[in-house]
């Protein structure tokens, strides 16, 4: 369906770095699993037709409520497997798909909104957040050899969102020519011109350790 939009929320992590052996996303924050805020945020935006849920099947219990629009999706050895694999279990190829580490409970209605209003124009778009400290370059030394630009330097964050024919291309790429990307926009960036950056929270932080989840709970 032209102009609808299907959501991939990645839940596959092990969180190695969160010293546990639950998994970052099924940690509690203020009484309920990261996991769930930011797919009941999507659940609230109006044109979803669908989310594909990647995570083991020990978990997806926790995400089921009857809801027609839920699918689950194994994850994979790497981050960009796991993409793939939610993206084959879409069924809407006419519309906008976003993807989102569901390790980021914070994200807000309206940044998501505001993406996929600029998905529409440009076909590709991703959160992020401009640079504010000095960034160096350095050599396999740890020996500083420049200064970058901050001023062209942005943090990227999630949800990312695209044509459904955008990201195909990209995927299509990737298993002809394989090689390890650490989001999904890198996937098309090479052939897609005007990817659009919106500006987004620097609240959306990314849960990785434990120190987060105190943050995380400071700022809800």
């Amino acid at each position: 369906m032209k102009g609808s939009i299907s959501v991939i929320l990645l839940s596959g992590g092990q969180g190695s770095r969160f010293q546990s052996n639950l998994a970052k996303q099924y940690h509690t924050l203020k009484e309920k699993p990261v996991a769930l805020y930011s797919f009941e945020k999507f659940l609230q935006i109006q044109g979803v037709v669908e989310i594909i849920v990647v995570t083991a099947p020990e978990y997806q219990h926790l995400f089921s409520d009857d809801n027609k629009k839920i699918s689950f999706a194994l994850p994979g050895k790497k981050r960009q497997d796991s993409s793939f694999h939610g993206f084959q279990k879409i069924s809407n190829k006419q519309g906008i798909i976003l993807i989102h580490d569901i390790a980021r409970p914070l994200i807000s209605l309206s940044d998501i909104l505001k993406l996929i209003e600029a998905a529409k124009d440009y076909g590709a778009a991703t959160l992020a957040t401009p640079v504010i400290s000095t960034i160096k370059q350095v050599d396999k030394n740890f020996c500083i050899t420049k200064t970058l630009d901050r001023q062209e330097l942005w943090n990227i964050q999630t949800p990312q969102a695209f044509h459904y024919d955008i990201l195909a291309q990209g995927f299509n790429e990737l298993i002809q020519n394989p090689r390890e990307v650490t989001d999904d926009i890198s996937l098309v960036e090479h052939f897609h011109p005007n990817i659009k950056i919106v500006e987004g929270s620097s609240k959306n932080i990314k849960i990785t350790n434990p120190e987060d989840l105190k943050i995380a709970e400071a700022l809800l």
